[in-house]
């Protein structure tokens, strides 16, 4: 198991080695020691780190100068002990050193000299058991040891002034931030000049340090106070790190957000607490024999519908035994004490979203919040630009923190940079807007200042890609909502432009485009809309990519305009049928040939016995839909057997819906 950051792991003194071999560890361990403190910068705790090196040192090169091997029991025993004190030095300095824990070390003083303390002592322990008059060593060096010895009883360990003080500042400002108030700049200044915290690249470590314990300490089941605390200082770096550090000083804005990688793409948050089926958040979390959890009620329909394998690999079950997650539940119980479930979006990956209960780290992200929609308003170009790529990076994964950003103002400056010439900074607030809209209140801000015409600006009109993509991809989250997908669709330029990405964009720009169009196909007003585009054309061009995700894109689209006879008749009419039954044959993609299997079934339907038998034609389609039913889930093999009952049924019996506008189906 990995070893937490400051804590001292359990480790037994060596037994069954030669006395050789023990002394050559501790030489290791104790050069390892003092190459470690030398080579890093200890703003807090360095008297500590410096007088528990040099112990190490002087104790090391005692191990050295033993001259005979052939030591008493009690010797080895010393030895012993002092290997195991050496070891859990290298983890304390290792920690004390450590970029990005500056903070948490200073929070932290009280336990650390602690720490120091008890492995002062232990080493003084093991040093008076030692027979020195029984190892053969130069005088000089046991005269040095009995120096340690003596020195280690009495060392001082007690936490320096300075850093006590500068920790109940940062306590102070903590507590400002859980009452609703803004500290003053000098004393958040102080604390980071204390810390040598010099730079934006620093408060990111800093950042990623703190969040990494926060996921750490989700996965052991979460100690509540200690992700207070955790959440608390992370807010407080956010905020000093935007107060008093340019945002290009340490590293640049990200160039562009992750492409969407599923062909119809659950951007939601919070993933961890969402039960893989039905996509709900979970309030009753089970594990099934593949280690995978859902909610108790979906997996029990599951398994009652005779279903025998785990949903999310297709693995067989070696039990339908369901395991309650306990920790899971405590942990949901823990975050989320007020509501029955979790929240309806939120983070994958670290839980920010636990924020609205931790009051401090709160206070901290509403401060930032102003704070950088206050440079987005005023102030030359540059600065918005800095204050862009702040937004973009505070909500790319947080749904809380994109919460703070729309109340604090960001949607309506943010879409007004749409419409600028400089295209870094219309990169940006497009990305930025893509994230927003991602929140409720994000796809209704931009609503009410009718931010369809500038992201559509930007779709058409965009600078670079990345613009005319993020565009796109904010059109797919606000179709979210059901009354936006008719608004979109009633804009006369919105479904145009999407075709226009989709036949002439970066892949990221396709991809961004089809699933967009899927949203609004949500709407069967839209439906004649998308097809008057030209979509079906741009669509069956994409199927010959190489990118099998974008593929998997055009099928699903396929797949919805399908749906309608008029939308499978286009697609006939575009040739697309040797495509789709290339793709069933070869897409590794489970989804992509479940799409593709919805578009034959609908083409079937509406072309009737002309596109069956030209399906029949084909002679290894058929045991390539029998390996579809052995290996696929049971929705794709559902689709698989019926396109099998009709390639053997009376094709006289099957319809023939050919468009009036455009004459029969051709053979």
């Amino acid at each position: 198991m990995e070893r937490r950051f400051l804590a001292m792991p359990a480790a037994a003194p060596w037994e069954g080695v030669s006395p050789a071999a023990l002394l050559q560890a501790l030489v290791a361990i104790g050069g390892d020691v003092r190459r470690r403190f030398r080579s890093m910068f200890f703003p807090t705790q360095r008297r500590f780190a410096r007088e528990m090196a040099r112990q190490v040192a002087i104790l090391a090169d005692f191990s050295s100068e033993v001259r005979n091997f052939d030591l008493p029991e009690s010797a080895i025993v010393g030895f012993s002990e002092i290997y195991v004190a050496f070891l859990k030095i290298r983890h304390l300095i290792n920690d004390c050193g450590r970029r990005g824990a500056r903070i948490l070390v200073l929070v932290k003083s009280d336990l650390v000299a602690s720490e120091f303390h008890v492995l002062a002592r232990s080493i003084a322990t093991a040093l008076s058991v030692l027979p020195l008059e029984r190892i053969d060593a130069p005088s000089e060096a046991k005269e040095a040891v009995k120096l340690v010895e003596d020195q280690a009883w009495r060392v001082d360990f007690s936490v320096e002034p300075v850093d006590e003080s500068m920790c109940k500042g940062l306590r102070s400002i903590l507590g400002q931030f859980e009452r609703g108030t803004v500290p003053d700049r000098d004393s958040v200044a102080r604390i980071l000049d204390h810390l040598k915290i010099q730079s934006w690249s620093d408060c990111d470590a800093e950042i990623q340090f703190l969040e990494d314990e926060i996921s750490a300490s989700l996965a052991s089941g979460g100690n509540l106070d200690q992700m207070f605390l955790l959440s608390g200082l992370r807010g407080f770096i956010l905020y000093a790190r935007s107060l008093l550090f340019d945002v290009k000083s340490g590293r640049k804005p990200p160039k562009s957000d992750p492409q969407f990688d599923h062909p119809i793409p659950n951007f939601q948050d919070l993933e961890q607490f969402r039960c893989p089926i039905s996509l709900e958040p979970m309030t009753d979390p089970v594990t099934v024999s593949t280690g995978h959890t859902y909610e108790r009620s979906s997996i029990a329909k599951w398994l009652a519908a005779g279903n025998r394998t785990c949903p999310v690999t297709g693995a067989p079950l070696r039990t339908t035994e369901l395991v309650p997650n306990v920790a899971l539940h405590r942990l949901i119980l823990q975050l989320f004490p007020h509501q029955r479930s979790v929240p309806s979006e939120g983070r994958r990956q670290f839980s920010k979203d636990m924020l609205p209960q931790i009051p401090a780290a709160v206070g901290a992200i509403v401060a930032l919040c102003r704070l950088v929609v206050g440079k987005l308003a005023a102030g030359p170009e540059e600065l918005k630009a800095r204050a862009v790529s702040e937004i973009r990076l505070l909500s790319k994964t947080s749904l809380y923190e994109r919460g703070c950003l729309v109340a604090a103002g960001a949607v309506p400056l943010l879409l007004d940079l749409h419409y600028s010439l400089n295209s870094s900074l219309q990169d940006g607030a497009t990305a930025a807007i893509l994230n927003l809209s991602k929140h409720h209140d994000g796809k209704t801000a931009i609503f009410e200042y009718q931010g369809l015409a500038p992201v559509l600006h930007a779709l058409t009109q965009g600078l670079k890609p990345d613009a005319r993509q993020n565009a796109a991809a904010t059109l797919f989250y606000l179709a979210s909502v059901e009354h936006y997908r008719a608004e979109i669709g009633e804009t006369p330029a919105a479904i145009p432009a999407l075709v226009e990405l989709l036949s002439t964009g970066t892949d990221r720009g396709k991809k961004n485009a089809a699933v967009a169009l899927i949203r609004l196909l949500y709407f069967p007003g839209n439906h004649g809309k998308v097809l008057a585009a030209g979509t079906v054309a741009a669509l069956v061009a994409l199927l010959s990519s190489e990118k099998e995700d974008l593929v998997g894109d055009c099928l699903a689209a396929l797949a919805a305009i399908a749906e309608q006879p008029e939308g499978a008749i286009e697609i006939l009419q575009a040739s697309a049928m040797p495509s789709l039954v290339r793709i069933l044959l070869s897409h590794s993609s489970r989804s992509g040939k479940e799409y593709c299997l919805s578009v034959l079934l609908h083409l079937c339907s509406a072309g009737g016995d002309r596109v069956v038998a030209l399906l029949e034609r084909v002679p290894t389609l058929v045991p390539a839909l029998r390996l579809v039913l052995s290996e696929g889930s049971a929705r794709v093999s559902k689709k698989a057997s019926s396109l099998i009952r009709l390639l053997r049924q009376d094709r006289a019996a099957l319809p023939l819906l050919p468009d009036p506008q455009r004459g029969p189906v051709p053979a």
